[in-house]
């Protein structure tokens, strides 16, 4: 029998606010830590910039809140330094195009962010700004002229720059009711014209990258990340339960950076590092949104860093009553997971531990591991037993263009590829699989490296690590061949 995807299956691909839209300082938006961040590569870091309290300028590395700036710094734009994440692509300008683009492909799903700062752009103002609540009116508008389905993201690694000088980000409870009333607002602004909404974008991302790359946290990083994962479940709990309100239709999901975890050889500590890491990796935000509260393996997490969270009665009862009504998830790679020393490293981008000698690895040290997705899927399915998005999926490689401006892409092609049948193989299985986002539709800004030349879309978008281009759009050959897997609801994939 010939495995199918349903018929009401949604196909399409995502962007980020931040890595798409550019236009940082217009219209009333507000910044964000992007906007701080400078461009980096494959080997070298992106640095945050500030201003000290004498007033010389500086920069850190890290990402997000493990950008540590001196204490009474503050976050500045530097004159001296190039911030890809500025003009990005200009999807802010150019959105029409963009769209009827993705429409000429099939999408009957987009998976786009709101920039929180565009609507609020300190985060704690006592009204929104209507410039940007109109600008992704417009946005949702040309969705639904081309019977596109947006999924919204609501934050996608953009709390207002503000909200992280003025309150301490989200280590701060505060943030919950600032992020609520955020919510309320762009949930009632676009209660008819969007159906499927996702909270927090790679959440568990604040806890996993702590000993991703062996940096040593201390124990007062990880109370710091704890807490910081507990403020923002508690505000996805409740912005679950005040969107149902507003619009009993609403399909809201979490968001999980989605990586399988195997162990590197039959070593039963292997075995039981590897069930570990499934369960701080993958299971810690997954149990809480989805489950509504926290796993027994909790316990053991936080008392392996002396963690003591401050969680309130009204707090578990939240999250309970708000937990997701899909699970959506972004998966890239897999990785080893081993408590022995030696063997082959993966030295990229957002990767560690030991190489797999049965996969390959992109260009940015990224294992190329369909069979994990099909794993992933069936795991996470057979755990919660919710609707499931893949959200993100994607190969960041190098594109040619070639003297008559077309691009081959074939090896882009050939991951798409694979990583459907494995989604597939898994409905198959009995997953209940409902839709995909590539990753990017459209070339981006990279989040790690900040980047041009690590594309991923169908689309190209002229523009290079400098800045320097005309940002002019041109498909490439995946552009052709998923237009084809689309009309064809996955079964022509040659």
């Amino acid at each position: 029998m010939r495995m199918v995807f349903p018929k009401n299956f949604l196909w399409g691909g995502a962007i980020a606010a931040n890595q798409a839209e550019g236009a940082y300082s217009e219209d009333g938006r507000g910044l964000v830590q992007t906007d701080v961040t400078t461009g980096g590569l494959v080997d070298s870091p992106r640095y945050t910039t500030y201003i000290d309290q004498d007033g010389k300028p500086g920069k850190v590395g890290g990402l997000g809140h493990h950008a540590k700036i001196p204490k009474g710094a503050k976050f500045a734009v530097l004159d001296t330094e190039y911030y890809p994440n500025h003009v990005a692509v200009d999807f802010y300008h150019r959105y029409k195009e963009d769209i009827k683009l993705f429409a000429e492909m099939g999408y009957s799903i987009f998976r786009l962010s709101i920039s929180w700062a565009r609507i609020f752009p300190n985060g704690d103002d006592e009204k929104p700004n209507q410039a940007g609540l109109d600008f992704y009116r417009s946005v949702f508008e040309e969705c639904r002229k081309y019977n596109i389905e947006p999924l919204v993201s609501i934050w996608h690694f953009d709390t207002p720059l503000a909200l992280e000088e003025n309150y301490g980000g989200w280590t701060n409870r505060q943030l919950i009711d600032f992020y609520v009333n955020y919510c309320e607002v762009i949930f009632k602004e676009y209660k008819d014209l969007v159906k499927y909404w996702l909270t927090f974008n790679e959440i568990n991302n604040t806890t996993m990258f702590l000993d991703m790359f062996g940096q040593k946290a201390s124990d007062q990083d990880y109370q710091e990340s704890y807490q910081i994962l507990h403020h923002q479940f508690v505000a996805s709990a409740k912005a679950v339960q005040l969107g149902h309100q507003i619009n009993p239709d609403f399909m809201i999901g979490n968001m999980i950076c989605g990586i399988s975890f195997y162990p590197a050889t039959p070593d039963p500590k292997d075995i039981l590092a590897n069930q570990h890491k499934w369960e701080s990796g993958n299971y810690y935000c997954g149990d809480v949104q989805a489950k509504g509260k926290y796993g027994t393996y909790a316990k053991r997490l936080w008392q392996e860093h002396n963690v003591q969270l401050e969680v309130t009665d009204e707090d578990l009862e939240d999250l309970q009553k708000g937990r997701v009504d899909m699970y959506t998830f972004s998966y890239y790679m897999s990785n080893n997971v081993t408590t022995h020393t030696g063997g082959e490293q993966v030295a990229g981008n957002f990767s560690s531990g030991v190489k797999n000698p049965y996969l390959t690895y992109s260009d940015w040290g990224w294992a190329q591991d369909p069979d994990g997705l099909q794993y992933y899927l069936e795991k996470i399915y057979d755990r919660y037993e919710l609707p499931l998005m893949v959200v993100e999926n994607g190969l960041g490689a190098f594109d040619t263009v070639e003297e008559d401006g077309s691009i081959h892409d074939d090896y882009r092609i050939d991951y798409h590829r694979e990583h459907i049948k494995a989604m597939r193989r898994a409905i198959a299985n009995g997953v209940d699989l409902i839709a995909y986002t590539t990753w990017g539709c459209i070339d981006i800004v990279s989040a790690g490296t900040g980047e041009m030349r690590k594309r991923y879309g169908f689309i190209y978008v002229d523009m290079d690590d400098a800045g320097e281009g005309t940002l002019d759009r041109t498909p490439k050959d995946s552009f052709y061949w998923y237009q084809k897997v689309i009309a064809s609801n996955g079964e022509e994939l040659d």
